[in-house]
């Protein structure tokens, strides 16, 4: 690998702007999956975000990008050597937040509390990935494919107590809001470090180091790449106060309130929700829906209901 000189290397510690764009970029696809997640969690919609794969992969895709990047900005911290002060402060920072992200979901959701989400990750990564910034790219990107199969390869029932959850090897996933365990993970990181290593062998790397965004868009992205701690940690309380309260005036959405109404009166989960598609396309008013979640349904309401459940049932195929 081609050494950088002294002033390449003081320029490649420098905050690169398209770093903070690609991290804003990030930031906003969180925004707009939190705003979808709200909205499925407050029955807003009648889509559950959690059932479909394609969400899945978006949430993951957005986890894994800030790990990348967690690892490639390591790298550009330490261009010219550990800089021991800085790193403590960041940790820190990073580390507390974390902390307080799990008491504050312990508070509101003690059943799916997050214990090790990607605030609590990023710190952990940040430790065990000082050894690979003075190794070859190559080892690097070995230590990332282990930590990328390890899953597959090590997984056990032995390994899912508790206080060894944050390994992610356990037989089964915990119950948590957010879970970002080091196995697979942490191979994302040392992608990033990795990634970091070989860009900084490039002799372009001065050009893209010293690039600065110019486009309105993008200087609103450099801001929120470099606040991305800050915003996300009160993106989602402004986001779930703002739409509780909408969610206290309009109520569910007319697919939840007949789906969990269906549930309610041990309807047949796996029918549920074709049914209820069915019954609210011929009862779309949502104030009607609203008044049987509260249990204040007029005798015609319930029966324009049961008629059009009874249509529907007779529409279905057998199962």
């Amino acid at each position: 690998m081609t050494a950088l000189s002294s002033q390449a290397r003081t320029a490649a510690s420098q905050r690169w702007d398209v770093v903070d764009i690609a991290r804003g970029i990030a930031i906003a696809a969180m925004i707009l999956y939190h705003v979808s997640w709200d909205l499925s969690f407050l029955q807003l919609i009648g889509t559950n975000i959690l059932h479909i794969p394609a969400w899945r992969w978006f949430a993951r895709g957005i986890a894994g990008s800030f790990l990348v990047l967690a690892g490639f900005g390591l790298t550009l911290a330490h261009v010219r050597g550990f800089r021991e002060r800085p790193f403590l402060k960041r940790l820190a920072k990073v580390g507390g937040a974390a902390l307080a992200v799990t008491l504050v979901t312990y508070v509101a959701f003690p059943e799916s509390y997050i214990f090790f989400g990607i605030l609590h990750c990023i710190a952990v990564s940040s430790v065990l990935a000082l050894p690979f910034l003075r190794l070859h790219p190559g080892l690097t990107l070995a230590g990332a494919a282990f930590c990328l199969v390890a899953p597959r390869l090590f997984t056990s029932p032995a390994l899912d107590a508790p206080w060894l959850d944050w390994l992610g090897l356990g037989a089964s996933d915990p119950v948590t809001n957010d879970y970002v365990p080091i196995f697979p993970w942490f191979g994302l990181v040392l992608i990033g470090v990795a990634a970091g290593r070989l860009l900084l062998s490039r002799p372009e790397t001065l050009g893209l180091a010293g690039w600065r965004a110019g486009n309105p868009l993008f200087r609103i992205l450099v801001w929120a790449g470099r606040k991305s701690l800050p915003i996300y940690l009160i993106h989602q309380i402004v986001l779930l106060g703002l739409l509780s309260g909408v969610a206290q005036v309009a109520g569910p959405s007319p697919t939840a309130a007949c789906r969990q109404i269906c549930l309610m009166q041990n309807g047949d989960p796996a029918l549920c929700p074709s049914v209820c598609s069915c019954i609210v396309q011929q009862v779309p008013e949502r104030d009607l829906w609203q008044r049987l979640m509260a249990g204040k349904a007029a005798a015609e309401d319930n029966t324009r209901i049961s008629r059009a459940a009874q249509q529907c049932m007779r529409e279905s195929p057998p199962s």
